[in-house]
């Protein structure tokens, strides 16, 4: 189990809140693709919680629809999440920023597959 928190500031708020993440996954350096989409999940599960406080814990959700980048933060990175309800901040995690960034970009590729999304959005 890994543990982390998320900063959200949801739209039309000027303060943000914490939300408590764990995810059944090992340490960031050691993530595979499959570990980073249940980051990416819990993440957006996060936000909704920030919005929806009762919301199920185990909502369906479909990646895509979100600006995101993996931003340097000391020896660590953050990953910042930006979706029409809000924004939120990740981490840090000690992983490769280049990596990270790799690895949520074919995380995100598949799941355009998977789903018969387009691989452009405008």
């Amino acid at each position: 189990m890994f543990s982390f928190h998320v900063e959200v500031v949801l739209k039309g708020r000027d303060f943000a809140v914490t939300e408590p993440v764990v995810v059944d996954v090992p340490p960031p350096a050691r993530w595979d693709d499959d570990n980073v989409r249940d980051v990416l999940v819990e993440i957006l599960r996060a936000i909704d919680r920030a919005e929806n406080p009762k919301t199920a814990g185990d909502r369906v959700v479909i990646l895509r629809g979100f600006s995101w980048i993996v931003e340097p933060n000391g020896s660590d990175v953050v990953i910042a999440i930006e979706i029409p309800m809000g924004a939120a901040v990740a981490g840090p995690f000690t992983a490769d920023q280049s990596d990270l960034t790799a690895r949520i970009t074919r995380v995100l590729a598949l799941e355009r597959q998977l789903t018969g999304a387009p691989n452009t959005i405008h």
